[in-house]
Formats: structure tokens, sequence, C-alpha cells
């Protein structure tokens, strides 16, 4: 097995960063000292002062550092990436932030994880599409400090004013001396500086960016394409052992007892037991510390412990575990469907009143399937627990999380540790989508490793993915809407019908999100909602409850257009209210001008209005999440079987300031062939508490030969980037199932379409 650098309790840098008491200017020493200049920033800076920016969405607290970038006497420049790589590209594109306000030669750059710290780094996640606006303003600030701090020193050791010093490169030039000198040349004196205020920085403006908006490659890439160990499923560490861990396939139920020595005198086993957890199905969810009740099983290799635990027979207690049926759920929802709408969420106008007094009006029941993550890589984490009765218990951990700072937190409660005992790694994780927000896998590992005084590898198989994931949650949407004489839309009414495990919340993913569209473009606007009991887990999936309403709000208009009798692109466009921000102070809400010109533009690229041959026809979708606008254009064709061609998808989005264009069209692409996959046959289907499904021959993915030509566009723009991991999904299933309709009159209202007869 391939084996990873691992960086232990012994690592310097790391034990420096763990030192609380460690003042800014004792930074500063200390890095002058060890040759190069470390530069931290405190987070006052973390919020933009430019007009159009969007509010921070974490602010670390006073005179807390956040990031660091280490300017070497080698002449390298290390940037330390904060926050988890599970293929959005953030490891690449938050150091060319960095890069980009410090004048650096990309090739000059290296890059490494950054250690897990909190007091340091703030937040260190990934969810949520918040990387790159989370950061923007830090890493900026970053990157200009370091170079406001070089030219000061530059300026002093020349003896020549500072605004006559110019940057390029990772060097400083004085052109009226003609003298220019690398970066690393000014660093003792850099290091002796006090820190400037952050409003005496210069930032560049995009039309001084000479990297960011280029196409740049991620920096693992060549590691990846050639085989080379960067995943948490590679991670080796000294005096391993392996394990598995088997949970009842009715979730929620515990062992009783199971044919331990029998397993045990396998070949390879050096231990089996069984581990009760700490959890109750009734409150199972994807945050906090949850250890499900198990048997472990300790071998020698992966394959041995895998091997092993198909020998095993283990009695369950299943009296208080799931019992969920998925057919009698969508009975349910169905029936709930058919009565008065529930319990009001939001409310505008008299829409009673507006639909029954409409020119024209429309009811449609849209619904959503449970899916799974199906990430590539299986849960997996490396841990070494080691007992000491005099200097205490410490505890590391390699794990290809997405939430890191919040492992560390958990372990801290889990084993009652001081959280300097605790050393978690940022190992690169092979999707995550949402998945990795949860870390019980790090926490079944690390009970394991206790046990048997061991470092253990944990490993999934892939059943155990299908069976214990937290899953997208099934979605039931009742929509009722209304047109004025004109055509126009004049009221909504949407029922939502959500599960939830304590009668009171939907489960997670499955409840309302607040929306301006179409909320604040009509007078008459409401929402219910209605809860049906679902103990299924279920937790954060790519565009968590956009991925699901999306494909009902976008196909329902569509279905408006048609009952108007008017074009869909202009009946979209005009839904979309006067161009304006609908929330003044906050610009991550809606704009409905750079919605409408998305549209506008998606429209155009594809041809709508053209006549198209080959019995190829458009469908046309757009949706605003994680403060991004989206749209999208589907050319589609279907054969007399029901066979779905999707020849060709057009994307075209406003996010504000791209950083890295490789990246940015990787997301949107990659978003694109996730969500066809989704809604062609996906499904997770529950029976008496269990999935059904166990690997991809009954969960198939998207095959390459399906793959339609994608084409990417990003309309210019001076905002403030958001982030691209998310919300290039959401629109894409209505715009295809809006051109299904176009090309054969019948209408989707259930995902996945091979629901409906139809595959792709």
């Amino acid at each position: 097995m391939s084996s990873v650098s691992t960086k232990g309790f012994n690592n310097p840098i790391a034990n420096f960063l763990n030192e609380s008491t460690l003042s800014r200017r004792g930074f500063f020493k200390l890095s002058a000292i060890t040759g190069g200049l470390i530069l931290g920033v405190g987070c006052t800076t973390n919020s933009d002062k430019t007009a159009d920016a969007p509010k921070p969405i974490y602010e670390l607290k006073e005179g807390e550092l956040s990031a660091y970038v280490h300017l070497s006497d080698d002449g390298k420049i290390r940037v330390f990436a904060a926050n988890p790589e599970v293929g959005q590209g953030v490891k690449t594109s938050l150091p060319m932030i960095v890069a980009e306000e410090l004048d650096a030669n990309w090739d000059d750059v290296i890059i490494e994880n950054a250690p897990v710290d909190s007091r340091w780094f703030g937040a260190q996640f990934a969810g949520g599409s918040l990387s790159i606006p989370m950061r923007w303003q830090e890493m900026r600030t970053v990157g200009a400090m370091a170079r406001h701090m070089v030219v000061n020193a530059a300026a002093q050791e020349w003896q020549v004013p500072i605004d006559e010093l110019t940057t390029a490169n990772t060097q400083v030039s004085h052109q009226a001396s003609g003298r220019s000198a690398p970066y690393h040349q000014f660093l003792t004196t850099a290091a002796n500086l006090e820190l400037p205020d952050v409003d005496d920085l210069k930032f560049k403006s995009s039309e001084q960016y000479s990297l960011l908006g280029k196409r740049i490659t991620g920096t693992d890439n060549l590691d990846i394409v050639t085989g080379q160990p960067v995943f948490g499923i590679d991670t080796v560490v000294p005096n391993m052992l392996f394990a598995t861990f088997t949970k009842c396939p009715t979730i929620g139920g515990k062992a009783v007892s199971a044919n331990l020595e029998e397993v045990k005198a396998l070949p390879g086993v050096v231990d089996a037991f069984i581990e009760q957890g700490n959890i109750d199905v009734q409150w199972f969810n994807a945050r906090g510390i949850q250890v499900m009740s198990g048997v472990a099983i300790v071998a020698e290799s992966t394959w041995q412990a895998i091997s092993a635990s198909k020998q095993l027979k283990v009695e369950w207690d299943t009296t208080n575990a799931n019992a969920d049926n998925w057919p009698d759920i969508v009975t349910q929802a169905k029936s709930l469907a058919q009565q008065a709408s529930g319990k009001t969420l939001e409310e505008q106008g008299d829409v009673s009143d507006a639909y029954a007094n409409a020119s024209a009006k429309l009811s449609s029941f849209y619904s959503t399937d449970f899916v799974s993550h199906a990430q590539m890589e299986p849960q997996n984490c490396v841990v070494e627990y080691r007992t000491n009765p005099e200097t205490g218990d410490r505890l590391e951990a390699w794990a290809p999380s997405q939430t890191p700072g919040l492992a560390v937190d958990s372990l801290v409660q889990l084993f009652d540790l001081p959280k300097e005992a605790i050393t978690v790694h940022q190992i690169r994780g092979g999707g995550g989508f949402g998945r990795r927000l949860s870390n019980e896998y790090v926490f079944e590992a690390a009970l394991i490793s206790k046990k048997i005084g061991r470092p253990i590898k944990l490993q999934w198989t892939r059943e155990d993915d299908m069976a214990f994931d937290f899953f997208r949650v099934g979605a039931f949407y009742s929509l009722k809407a209304s047109l004025d004489e004109s055509g126009r839309l004049n009221s909504w009414d949407n029922h939502l019908i959500a599960l939830s495990k304590d009668g009171e919340e939907p489960n997670s993913g499955g409840g309302l999100v607040t929306r301006d569209f179409p909320a604040k473009m009509i007078d008459h606007y409401r929402v219910t909602q209605s809860l049906i009991d679902s103990k299924t887990p279920t937790g954060p999936w790519r565009a968590p409850s956009s991925n699901t309403f999306a494909f009902a709000e976008q196909s329902f208009v569509h279905e408006l257009s048609e009952l108007a009798g008017r074009d869909h692109l202009e009946f979209l466009i005009e839904s979309m209210g006067e161009p304006k921000w609908w929330k003044e102070d906050d610009k991550n809400a809606l704009n409905s001008e750079r919605a409408i010109n998305t549209i506008k533009q998606v429209a155009q690229n594809a041809g709508w209005g053209e006549t198209r041959d080959g019995g190829r026809h458009l469908g046309l979708s757009f949706y605003f999440s994680h403060a991004g606008h989206i749209a999208e254009a589907a050319e589609v064709s279907v054969d007399e079987d029901k066979n779905v061609t999707i020849h060709k998808v057009w994307v075209v989005a406003d996010v504000g300031q791209i950083v890295n264009l490789s990246g940015a069209e990787n997301q949107c692409q990659g978003s694109v062939i996730d969500a066809i996959s989704t809604m062609a046959n996906q499904s997770i289907n529950i029976e008496g508490g269990q999935i059904k499904e166990t690997n991809f021959h009954q969960y198939p993915l998207l095959r390459t030969n399906k793959r339609p030509e994608i084409d990417v566009q990003f309309l210019s723009s001076d905002y403030s980037p958001t982030g691209l991991g998310e919300p290039a999904f959401p629109p894409l299933a209505a715009a295809v199932c809006n051109a299904i309709f176009a090309a054969t009159g019948h209408r989707i209202r259930q995902l996945p379409i091979s629901n409906e007869g139809f595959a792709i």
C-alpha cells in the first residue's frame, strides 16, 4: 500500500501553532529566526470594505489569527490552505487569492494543508459553498499585507520612497534606479516591521489581476492522475492495524451478541468485539457525536478484516430501530396533498382569494426520492489513541473530513481530553457533497484504537456507505398558482410535505428555505407545511433543499407559462420582477437584474426560439442558491421507447469574481453531470428501516458515453466571489424535464424520471 507523509505531535509548526499564549510580535520574532517571514492576519480584517461585497459569512474573534503565508529565504512562498479539499478546488483557489495580492509568481508558490486549529484558522470546513466567500477578503488581506511589508522593507534598505516601488513575479523593482530584487532578499528587515493598519493596505481591482480568472491546474492533479497517495484511503502510519465496523442493517438496531470467538480464530484477525456506541436512532443526525452499535473486527490487513466481517453472525435488537417504509411514506404524502394545507410558515396577501378569483389556475404535485451521496471514496480514517498515565492520553487522527475542526471539538467531548491533546490532520477526501460533514467514522476508529492500543485504519465498504448514509431526504411539494387576465403570475401556494423524526421540525434538508423568488415578485404568496414521521437519517446533500425544490419550482413555472399560452423565456423573465436587489442590505440575496441577465444569455447561447432538427427540443431553468445566479438550458431528444438523449447543456452563471477559471468550470460541469446522474434513475428505497440498495449495480452513476456536451459561461462581474460547489446543480433537472415536455407533451413530476418510465 502507498504511504503518505505523516506529521506527528513533534511537528514544530503544529506545536508552534498550538501555543495559545503566542503574541503577534512573538510570531514575527520566531519567523525571523527561522529564516523567513511567517505572516498571520487578525480577523478584524475579514469584512470587505467595498460597497458591493457580501457580508462576511464567518468572522473570527478580535485578535485571532486566521491564516498565514510563509515567505522563505529560498525564494519559495508557502501558503497554507485552511479549508478541507474534497474535490471543490479550494486547496488551489484560496492560495491563488493570496498570490494575486502578493504579486507572486505562481511557480514560486508551495501549497500545504494548514494544521487544524480554530484559534489560528477559524472555522475549517468545506460546506455550503462557503470556502471562497468566507475566506475571500481574509486571503486578500494576507497577500496584501505580506506585499506591503516586503515593499516597505525594500524601501528602507534602498532608501527610496515606497510609492516609487512596483512588484511583479515575486520581485520588487525601482524603475528610477533600475534596481530589482526578489522578495526573499528583504525578509529579515520585513520580519521586524510593525504590522500595517488594514485600512492602509491597497487591494487590486479586477482589472489589475494577472492570476485570478485564469485557468490554473489543481495543485494535486498530477498526483491524482499518476496514482500518488493523496486521499484518506492512502494513509499509512507505523504499527497500523486495519478495522471494519459492522452495524445493524435495520438502522438503529443494537448488537446483543455475536460469534466473536469464531471470528477471532480467522486468519489475520487480531481482535473482535461489540461496541455499543452512544446513540439512539430517535435523535440520530449528521451533527454532534454519534456512534451506532456494532461489531468491530481488527486485523493485519483490510482484506482480512473485510473477509472476517462476512463471517459474522450477530443477534440484533431492533426494538427501537428505524421502521420506515418508503411506499407508505409516499402514500401518506399524497393523502396530505389532497387535504387542506398544514401549518403556515410564510404568508403575504390573500392567496386563497386570489386563487379563487383568478382567470386561470393550476395545481400540481411534485416529489423526489431519497438519494445517497455516493461519493467515490468510502468513509475511512486512521486514528492513533495513545494512553499514558503519567503525561495524559493523546489522540492523533488523519481524516478526510469536511469538518476537521468539528471533529476535534467532538473528540474532546467523546474522550474527555483537553483540546491540546488532540491532533487532526486534513487529508484530501475523494468527494464529499455534504457526506463528510459528519464524522462518525472518525469516532468509530478512535474508539477501536483506544481499545486495541494501536493505530487503526477503519475502512468502510461501499455497502457500508450505501446502508449508513445521511441521505438526501425524500421531498413532496403540492403547488398551486394562478394567473391574472394578462397571463401574469399573481398567486403562489406551496404546501411542503416534509419528513420529521420528532413531529416538530423537518429532517435535515427537507425544511423551508426562505426564497426571494417568487415571494418578493408577487402580492399573494404562502408556504404551509405538513409533517410525516420518518427516522431514516438525513443530512446536507449538495445544495440542500434547493436540489429538490428547484425541480418542482422551475417545472411548475414552465407549466404556468404553458397554461398562459406564453413563451417560457418571456414568462420566466417577467416573473423575476423589476431589476433590483430584493434585500437592499444583503448582497448575498437575489438580484433580479443579475438573474435576468443569466437567463437571457443562456437563451441566446442555446439558440432559444430557433428551429431544431432531429427531434431536438430545448428546456430552460433558472435557480438562485448559495448566492449564485445560475441559468441552464438543455437540448434533448426522446425516442418512442422514452429513451432520453441529452445532447448539450448550456450553463450561464453570475457568481462574482472568478478565482480559478478551470476550477469554476469544473464545478459547473461536475454539477451538471451529477444532477443528470441523480435525476435519471438514482433512488434509495427503504423497507422496514433497511436500505435496499447495496452498491452501484442498484444505484447506477451516469456513464461516460451519456455525458452531454457542456458549455459554461460566466458573466463578467466585479462582485466579490460566491461559491460554486453547489449552485449549478439545482437548475438542471427542470431544464431537462421541461425539454422532455417540449418533445413529448409528458410532464414529469417525480424524480428520478425512471419512476415515469423514462431512461437516460
